[in-house]
């Protein structure tokens, strides 16, 4: 079977070599011509561990390849993946706009086809999206019937960023949304060689599935962020020794409750607030959704309060803050704390340097922050030296390394918030002062 994909970002590259890896014939297509042309001379738009080398076997394998024309990629395959971003628009729903464009194109190459054509929804659609809009449009570029002239089905990812290729090929789950046989035989052809459970259900339950785990996950660290708050304010309480206890009950996953600066990105911010919106159209009260969303807007407060605690004013204070991707290992600041942390800083009067292994020139672009300036510093020595505050927001590896006695050494007043809790703080304590969320006095 011959597949295509159609958005080339972090999901849709990673689907793209994974499949081809599998030996699937693809073809990757993006509206960008810049971004296609990228890859075809092996260049990543983005950094994701282990994709450089999964992409540049399956071109070497003439299993992949990119293409700057969607009649093409359709015509040539037998199913396309929808993988294009789904943004929030400005009234805090789903902006339809991204996907529809791509349903376009792939609606006029089934049009022209003789052949039946799958159309696989990845991209994250609230319920109701792919019996609605997604078929509708679909119908009405093609001139033909779903389910009879061509197939449709829903397959949520749930791939996280940094540990995309992994989440793909060690899946632990697969969900298939379908309304008719063939669609599910075909996807069931696909994935037949992973061996995760495979759940087949209609389209509603597929898209609600990826909208409740994103909600979930984001209220776990939410809920962390609150505990880790009021230990603040307890003698002696951790947040890490609560979480460790909490992790023997074996009906409460450990990995999900981790203290932080707030959560971030391009996917939990608009799921969470797209399912609120859905629950209120419906009339339905979801202060769960609400509660989480509150303490993640609050959470980047906490880091400035304790930098306050212990400075007094910031006014004309160094403050370095490592860190400015969303999370390690990935190049992107959707929905990066280190954006409000920053603001905040600046606004406080403060000289900010920044530093992050690769998501510097990103920040750069995104941000001008009034056009108040800020250092963008050459490593995490060059940020935190002089500095008379230090922030960690991601846990980078290399952040982890930086000793006691560096910061001691380097900084002008050795006091380091540690915002994602990377170092122990027994050992830090006794030479500088260390600050961490969740560690009480």
């Amino acid at each position: 079977m011959k597949l295509s994909v159609f958005g080339l970002g972090h999901i849709g590259l990673v689907n793209a070599a994974g499949f081809a890896s599998l030996g699937f014939q693809v073809k990757g297509y993006d509206i960008d011509p810049v971004r296609v042309r990228m890859l075809k001379s092996g260049d990543l738009p983005m950094f994701e561990p282990h994709l450089k080398r999964l992409v540049m076997s399956g071109i070497i394998k003439r299993k992949l390849s990119f293409i700057e024309d969607y009649y093409d990629a359709v015509l040539s395959s037998d199913l396309s993946f929808v993988t294009v971003n789904t943004p929030l628009a400005e009234n805090g729903n789903i902006d339809f706009k991204p996907i529809i464009s791509s349903l376009k194109m792939i609606g006029e190459g089934i049009r022209k086809k003789n052949r039946y054509h799958f159309v696989v929804i990845r991209s994250t659609v609230p319920p109701g999206s792919t019996s609605g809009i997604i078929k509708d449009t679909l119908e009405k570029e093609t001139g033909k019937k779903a389910y009879e002239d061509f197939g449709l089905a829903v397959n949520p990812e749930f791939m996280r960023e940094a540990n995309a290729v992994h989440d793909f090929f060690k899946a632990d789950r697969i969900i298939i949304g379908v309304n008719d046989k063939r669609s599910e035989r075909v996807l069931q052809e696909i994935y037949s060689s992973f061996k995760c459970p495979k759940l087949i259900t209609n389209f509603n339950n597929a898209e609600m599935i990826k909208q409740s785990v994103n909600s979930f996950s984001a209220m776990a660290i939410s809920f962390t962020n609150m505990i880790a708050n009021i230990c603040q304010h307890i003698p002696g309480a951790d947040i890490e020794t609560v979480v460790e206890g909490m992790g023997f009950d074996k009906k409460i996953p450990p990995q999900l409750f981790r203290p932080s600066p707030g959560w971030g990105g391009s996917c939990w911010p608009k799921d969470n607030v797209s399912l609120l919106n859905l629950a209120t159209a419906l009339n339905v009260r979801a202060s769960l959704i609400q509660s989480t969303l509150e303490i993640n807007e609050e959470q980047p407060f906490q880091v400035i309060k304790i930098a306050e605690n212990v400075l007094g004013s910031l006014k004309d204070k160094r403050i370095a803050v490592l860190g400015l991707a969303y999370k390690a290992n990935t190049d992107d600041v959707r929905g990066t704390i280190s954006k409000k942390i920053v603001e905040v800083l600046l606004e406080k009067g403060a000289t900010v340097s920044v530093y992050d292994p690769s998501a510097e020139s990103y920040f750069e672009k995104a941000f001008n922050f009034n056009g108040k300036a800020i250092e963008y510093a050459q490593s995490e020595y060059d940020c935190i030296r002089n500095a008379e505050c230090a922030i960690i927001v991601t846990s980078w590896e290399q952040f982890k390394k930086i000793t006691a006695d560096e910061y001691v050494g380097m900084m002008k007043f050795p006091f380091v918030i540690d915002g994602v809790r990377i170092y122990d703080h027994r050992e830090y304590s006794q030479k500088l002062n260390y600050r961490a969320m969740g560690l009480g006095p």
